[in-house]
């Protein structure tokens, strides 16, 4: 489930809170690192209940609309398949999927009003209507609830849900929704433990990303050696923080990584550092890594095998 771009920028998290708290021990670090792994589990999770949980609003749609006295067509044809179709119906019905919902205590934690507002607000869609007015395939009932999670996913309510709960919310966004589109695309017909398959995989957590981790902090001293040279005249001590651990992230992937491109690595870095650094942390971390790598390969000290992994 998460890309080795996502695995980066939580090792980068961490390694921030080491070098701003003392106090934050190494050990501490590497829970911090493995809880972030498990949220990132948890909060895919969380956004597949919901989508659950707004469906099933269908339901009492239904009963409200029975119950009118006078009811109109639409009102007399309307049926909740929104939540009565296979799809849906095979993640209800999915036991050990709704024990893990139980064991996370995710009923707990969703705000049922915003769900029936999400869903009221839904139910004015042209989109939806249309889904209600014909018979419906399998097709149909994927094209629509792919249509519900594009809604919720720009609602305020369910946004808001996300950012209440989950801290992670914004830098696991992208591989979540990804992966949401990928669980209904494979329904109806999936194993009980379908959903255990986008648990982050070890190779990408442990023997990539706790590597990263403690490689980078216990290694500290050695890389800044390496990167003062490069920085010519610039203080190092003055530089960004963020630059400076992503420059030493993006050393030990030259050094430790073999199976991992240079190019890839540094294409990588500067990506990362647009989104959580200065604006012109981009070119600048470009150049030193351009310089160092240059440098290390002089050296022979860059060793790659394999075709690499570019992600």
């Amino acid at each position: 489930m998460l890309s080795r771009r996502g695995v980066r920028i939580k090792v980068m998290q961490v390694l921030f809170s080491l070098n701003r708290d003392d106090a934050f021990t190494f050990k501490e670090a590497k829970k911090r690192y493995w809880a972030s792994i498990e949220e990132a589990f948890t909060l895919y999770l969380f956004n597949l209940y919901c989508l659950i949980q707004i469906s099933k609003e269908s339901l009492a749609d239904g009963k409200k609309r029975k119950g009118k006295h006078l009811p109109s067509d639409e009102d007399k044809t309307f049926t909740p398949k929104l939540y009565e179709n296979d799809l849906i119906q095979a993640l209800e019905s999915n036991k050990k999927l709704q024990q893990e919902f139980k064991s996370l205590d995710l009923d707990g934690i969703i705000n049922l009003d915003y769900i029936k507002k999400i869903y009221i607000e839904f139910a004015t869609n042209e989109v939806y209507k249309e889904y209600l007015a014909k018979a419906s395939t399998n097709e149909d009932h994927l094209e629509i609830l792919l249509e519900l999670f594009r809604i919720c996913r720009k609602h305020e309510f369910f946004v808001e849900q996300m950012d209440d709960h989950f801290t992670n919310w914004l830098d696991d966004k992208s591989v979540v929704i990804g992966t949401i589109k990928k669980t209904l695309k494979e329904l109806p017909e999936v194993e009980a433990t379908h959903y255990k398959e986008y648990y982050p995989d070890d190779e990408t957590c442990k023997s990539f990303g706790l590597k990263l981790l403690e490689s980078t902090h216990k290694k500290n001293d050695d890389l800044l050696t390496l990167i003062k040279p490069a920085l010519q005249n610039w203080d190092h001590e003055r530089l960004a923080i963020i630059d400076m651990i992503l420059i030493k992230m993006a050393l030990v992937e030259f050094l430790e990584l073999e199976t991992i491109p240079t190019k890839v690595t540094i294409n990588e870095y500067m990506e990362v550092s647009k989104m959580y650094s200065t604006p012109k942390s981009k070119d600048f971390i470009n150049g030193i890594l351009d310089k160092l790598l240059k440098d290390l390969e002089a050296e022979g000290k860059i060793k790659k095998e394999g075709r690499g992994l570019i992600s």
